[in-house]
């Protein structure tokens, strides 16, 4: 019974490296520990179905913050920022990566529109890019340091999505009860891991000039030169800044994403600054951009219950004690490895945690691991993979921006540099947490 889990896991792993869309591999997964448990497959899928529930209000904060990422950059208060950096940035190579970083990082807190940003401000400053010299590879890795690391380390926006779905997967799965504040205390550790592998791609690996390559992507020359609108600051923007604030503070107060997010979207349709008119594509563009993400929270959740019901987890505990006992910095380098695994197939930490915690909430409990150790293992797990995925959105959303003009390779570009400069220390520094706390 305890090969159930493996097995089921490496089927999820192999489909999606296959390029098999992910929602299908986590399903074949469930049905094949379902088969494995001596289940057929009707009864499978309803284990499967029956346990989706548990990531309802994830997907749904995921689909409101979609919505209000588009009705954001449908005011076009992204191009003011652009102009301004071309202004302010233009021959500081260092500072300019820097300052991409530090933007990409405002889009999973303060101003939560995810990836929805990147197609807005890198395509007009790859211009900028070429005559400076620019590595794109840092680019990237900036580009994917701020749309991972402040959700890792920071419980607002997206960050209290990340922080509450651990929560949630310990609490469902019989751990001690934990806090999103003990949560962000135990990926802390990790998350400075991430900084250090930021500051080495900035300073040191991606510091030289670098030509780009025309055609590096295989798709030639797929882009005009864009132009910079020119564009001022007017009362539409200072409104547009005023539902991000009230967003924040509503989320903040009552701890709720889905209210802050539905706040934000609804001042802007209040505010006439999207014309309440266009609710319908508003909110369906929200959904076409985060709805994938958003099923696979809801599937993954359902193959872990299915995975908790057939009692393969249980096996897998005992298997593992009898293994390994209790050699505790053993049994997190294995935990982190098959966390970095598992998320390099799904390509989405959200997705991979309802997962996660399923299998190392018991294993730790038999381990004598703290809640705040269990915590770090299953979040920074989570994280691992997802940096350096082929698949994961921050990856592929970083690339969508740089390979505007045919001259960014997806992964010799992107995913390679993210994967050395930031699952390494993410793995080195979540093990140490997990020993430490």
């Amino acid at each position: 019974m305890e090969w159930v889990v493996v097995v089921s896991v490496f089927v999820m792993i192999i489909l999606s490296l296959l390029r098999v869309n992910v929602i299908i591999a986590i399903i074949a997964a469930s049905i094949t520990a379902g088969l494995m448990a001596g289940l057929d497959i009707v009864d499978s899928i309803e284990t499967m179905v029956a346990g989706m529930g548990g990531q309802a209000n994830t997907a749904l904060s995921y689909i409101l913050l979609g919505a209000f990422a588009v009705a954001i950059s449908y005011t076009g208060i992204t191009t003011i920022l652009v102009n301004f950096l071309i202004r302010v940035l233009t021959g500081k190579k260092t500072m300019l990566m820097l300052a991409i970083a530090g933007v990409a990082s405002l889009s999973q807190n303060l101003v939560p529109v995810h990836i929805a940003f990147v197609p807005i401000l890198i395509p007009p400053l790859l211009k900028l890019f070429d005559q400076m010299r620019v590595d794109r590879r840092g680019v990237a890795t900036a580009l994917t340091f701020g749309l991972k690391a402040p959700y890792v380390m920071i419980p607002a926006g997206f960050g209290l999505l990340f922080h509450n779905t651990i929560v949630d997967g310990m609490e469902q799965n019989g751990a001690a009860p934990i806090t999103v504040k003990e949560t962000a205390l135990a990926m802390l550790t990790p998350g400075l891991g991430m900084v250090l592998g930021l500051l080495i791609a900035i300073f040191i690996t991606y510091r030289k000039d670098r030509d780009p390559v025309e055609g590096a992507s295989g798709t030639g020359n797929v882009l005009i030169e864009p132009e910079v609108e020119k564009v001022t600051f007017n009362i539409k923007h200072f409104l547009t800044l005023v539902a991000i604030v009230a967003a924040l503070v509503v989320q903040i107060i009552t701890d709720n994403l889905i209210a802050g997010a539905l706040t934000g979207l609804v001042l802007m349709f209040a505010f006439i600054v999207v014309p309440f008119k266009n609710g319908d594509r508003i909110v369906g563009e929200g959904i076409s951009m985060m709805g994938m993400i958003a099923f696979v929270m809801l599937v993954a959740s359902g193959f872990g219950n299915v995975l908790k019901e057939t009692g393969a987890v249980d096996a897998l505990i005992e298997a593992t004690s009898g293994f390994l006992g209790d050699n505790q910095a053993m049994i997190a380098f294995i935990l982190l490895f098959v966390g970095l695994l598992v998320t390099m197939g799904i390509g989405s930490s959200f997705g991979t945690i309802p997962i996660l915690a399923t299998l190392y909430v018991p294993i730790c409990m038999a381990a004598g691991f703290s809640p705040l150790a269990t915590a770090a293992l299953i979040g920074t797990a989570g994280a691992l993979g997802d940096a350096g995925s082929p698949a994961s959105d921050s990856t592929l959303g970083s690339t969508a921006g740089l390979n505007a003009d045919g001259k960014h390779h997806h992964i010799w570009d992107t995913v390679v540099p993210t994967f050395i400069h930031f699952n390494i220390p993410l793995f080195l520094f979540g093990w140490i947490a997990a020993l430490l706390l």
